[in-house]
């Protein structure tokens, strides 16, 4: 490693060392190892470090991180004092450090939304049914891009607890719009399509409409017919004025297009 460059991290003014930085992390991408060092020096002495210098790097955790960023990023999760709990969460996420868990369970009560929002993240990639409890009520949080990241987590984590905290907001809706709800559920094909089919049937024209665009996004055919039979029969509307026929439409449409992105990808 250069000394030159962590000094350049270091020193001089704030786009000087903006800059710097972009290009250490331009040559750690092309496989510098001396960059590549001069930017986990950064992360494992990251006190000594600005911030915004810190927060750049860790957006780029994946270039340049190894296991001995483990300690330092969970020192950071922790440390309130230097504030960027936020990009640490993101680090410890890239680097798949499953150790970091308790501590963004514990973010989730953090004051500052992107923390929580970096918290709800991470844990989707590194969690297991065990955080389950902890994501289930960001599901309820007044704020929509948290509940829409809870939702996503969840489907990422899988399994009967996380199936059974998104199902419950799918029958008992807090919220009008829960398409975040209705994308994490697809995550569950096939097994989850005969209770999406079932909920087609529901005399609740608003978990029809859901339905509707979950089974869409399964890129299912078994799917299909219960959709079709929406787009031709079913006239009901929502709260938010949103017919159950164009739900169905357009989730005919998503699912040839997810069935058609999977066989480009195939071939």
């Amino acid at each position: 490693m250069n000394p030159a460059d962590t000094r350049r991290l270091k020193d001089g003014d704030l786009d000087s060392r903006k800059e710097h930085l972009r290009l250490l992390l331009e040559r750690a991408a092309d496989g510098d190892t001396s960059a590549e060092e001069a930017l986990r020096t950064l992360v494992r002495d990251y006190p000594g470090y600005h911030r915004t210098i810190y927060s750049l790097a860790l957006n780029r955790a994946a270039d340049f991180g190894d296991d001995t960023l483990r300690e330092p990023l969970l020192a950071a999760l922790a440390d309130t004092r230097y504030n960027c709990q936020a990009w640490a969460a993101m680090g410890c996420a890239a680097l798949g450090f499953r150790d970091a868990v308790p501590y963004l369970v514990a973010m989730l009560e953090h004051p500052q939304e992107m923390a929580r929002e970096q918290a709800v993240i991470a844990l989707g990639l590194l969690g297991d049914q065990s955080v389950v409890p902890a994501l289930t009520p960001v599901l309820r949080d007044q704020i929509a891009g948290m509940r829409e990241r809870a939702a996503e987590s969840l489907g990422q984590i899988g399994g009967d607890a996380a199936l059974a905290a998104l199902w419950d907001e799918f029958e008992h809706r807090r919220y009008y719009r829960i398409g975040y709800i209705a994308s994490a559920l697809s995550t569950f094909t096939p097994d989850i399509i005969p209770r999406l089919c079932e909920a087609a049937d529901s005399s609740d024209p608003d978990q029809r409409y859901w339905a509707a665009v979950a089974l869409g996004s399964t890129g299912d055919d078994r799917a299909v017919p219960t959709l079709e039979r929406l787009l031709a029969n079913d006239r009901g509307s929502t709260v938010f004025d949103g017919m159950v026929s164009v739900a169905a439409k357009k989730g005919l449409r998503t699912l040839r297009r997810i069935q058609a992105a999977i066989a480009a990808r195939e071939s």
